[in-house]
């Protein structure tokens, strides 16, 4: 009887060991893996619902003197061909804020040089650079990344332009990690952006989009890479306040952290964790190339439109946290993660980010009101991060006007005409939530709210466009954000 027992047991262990298993290589099997490339004549952004005919693209040098001269003779070509200049990097944003209809674009992404001051920690870095050009640049000489988003596959010039926020603890949006840059304007003119010297333009420019320049060196503050031990702490969402101003406000030792809301249907918004990074004295292991992504990549693909998928994920992770609190990570390891490893590989449909700001005192009152909003909406919900933001002082646009709570969500939409209409009600339902609990929206994705909601939000937006107007007069440099915001 013992041996049956025993037989049966290491059965249903196989079992339980092989479903996982096997539904990854059926996600795997299902993916079209068709890349989508936008046609020659055309821009597209990462929405893949921007597909725009232009004029041309146009590559800029890395070489400093080579890039100012050609920048000078494209604005003058722009401007006696009546033409637009929208500029692009990686292109992660996607409502068309790289694009503008038959004009030009400018590719940034080869203006990549750096330099360390090490007696500083100033980092020159060219716009084009992407973070994980700089991190493993700084990683040779023990510095690291001060403020950046959550994946290192985004470019310098670019997450300055949407003010991009990231994980750091009791960190603002990437403004107060920018100590300066240089920008040249419509008419040629290069100038040095600060604090102090030409202030307006400095506020202006950051999360600024792109249309009062062309962003091209950058002065950075960085810091000391660390080694870093992983926690988690699962909570009921009504109770994350109090759990982050225990495990988190007062503790020194944290250095990265961020929250996550369980999405599957079963205990769907009733259960969270709180996530973090806290120094450690080991050695800071060596940085190299991510390891497992494929598997990661699958694991969350797999969620896609699939209860056992959503379940299977959520329970990876929280378990998954018993073995990695057993490891260290080097600061710059957990930073340099890349976009692919939740890329999606099928052609017919695309991923889509929202972003809300919302105050900490309205914080459970905001998971309560989108909870039936998600739930009764016909696009499939992947995935909600909460970060924690503090007020951001430098960005005239500012969507962090006091401390917040980001609630960074991503959305699996199909590429009709039906989904597309029900993106665009969902979208308005989550602002108009947002906007009654004190909060704002993050305007660096699809373009589905009208320009008054916009100004709710943003109720400087209106002078911010005229300030647009008087450092561009001719509004040479546009995109599809701004004609439908303006």
């Amino acid at each position: 009887m013992a041996k049956k027992l025993i037989c049966i047991v290491g059965i249903l262990a196989i079992i339980i060991v092989s479903i996982p298993i096997l539904y990854l290589f059926k996600t795997k099997w299902k993916e079209n893996a068709v890349e989508v490339k936008a046609p020659k004549g055309y821009a597209n952004d990462a929405s893949h619902l921007n597909l725009t005919k232009i004029d041309t693209i146009i590559q800029v040098p890395n070489d400093k003197g080579q890039i100012e001269l050609q920048l000078r003779e494209i604005l003058k070509y722009a401007s006696q061909k009546r033409l637009k200049i929208s500029i692009a990097g990686a292109q992660h944003s996607m409502g068309g804020h790289t694009i503008y209809p038959g004009g030009v674009v400018l590719n940034m992404l080869p203006y990549k040089q750096m330099k360390l001051d090490p007696t500083t920690n100033m980092l020159t870095i060219g716009a084009g650079a992407l973070w994980e050009d700089a991190i493993n640049y700084l990683d040779g000489y023990g510095k690291s990344i001060a403020v950046m988003q959550s994946f290192s596959s985004f470019s310098i010039g670019g997450s300055i332009s949407v003010n991009g926020h990231g994980w750091q603890k009791d960190s603002p949006p990437i403004s107060s990690s920018v100590i300066s840059f240089t920008l040249m304007k419509a008419d040629g003119e290069i100038v040095n952006c600060s604090r102090q010297e030409n202030e307006e333009l400095f506020h202006l420019v950051i999360g600024g989009y792109g249309l009062f320049g062309i962003i091209l060196e950058v002065k950075l503050k960085v810091v000391d890479n660390v080694a870093l031990k992983y926690k988690q702490v699962r909570i009921n969402p009504d109770d994350y306040i109090k759990y982050y101003n225990k495990y988190i406000l007062g503790n020194d030792k944290v250095n990265l952290v961020f929250g996550r809301l369980r999405v599957s249907d079963k205990h769907f918004l009733e259960e969270a964790t709180l996530n973090f990074f806290e120094e450690s004295e080991s050695d800071i292991p060596t940085l190299a190339e991510p390891k497992g992504v494929e598997i990661k990549r699958l694991i969350f693909r797999g969620s896609v439109g699939n209860e056992y998928g959503k379940k299977l994920r959520w329970d990876l992770e929280t378990t998954a946290s018993k073995v990695i609190k057993n490891l260290t990570f080097s600061r710059n390891e957990l930073l340099i993660e890349r976009a692919s490893l939740i890329e999606n590989k099928d052609s017919l449909s695309t991923d889509l980010l929202q972003e809300y700001f919302i105050p900490e005192q309205n914080f459970n009152d905001y998971i309560k009101a989108i909870k039936p909003i998600l739930k009764s909406s016909q696009i499939d919900l992947l995935n909600i991060t909460i970060r924690s933001v503090k007020r951001d002082s430098d960005a005239y646009l500012n969507y962090a006007k006091q401390n917040v709570f980001g609630f960074v969500m991503l959305f699996n939409q199909k590429k009709t005409k039906m989904q597309e209409e029900d993106m665009i009600t969902l979208t308005n339902n989550l602002v108009d939530v947002a906007i009654k609990n004190g909060g704002t929206f993050y305007l660096p994705y699809r373009l589905h709210i009208n320009r008054d909601k916009m100004r709710i939000a943003y109720p400087q937006a209106e002078i911010f466009f005229q300030l647009k107007r008087k450092y561009d007069p001719d509004e040479l440099f546009n995109n599809k954000f701004y004609q439908h915001y303006k």
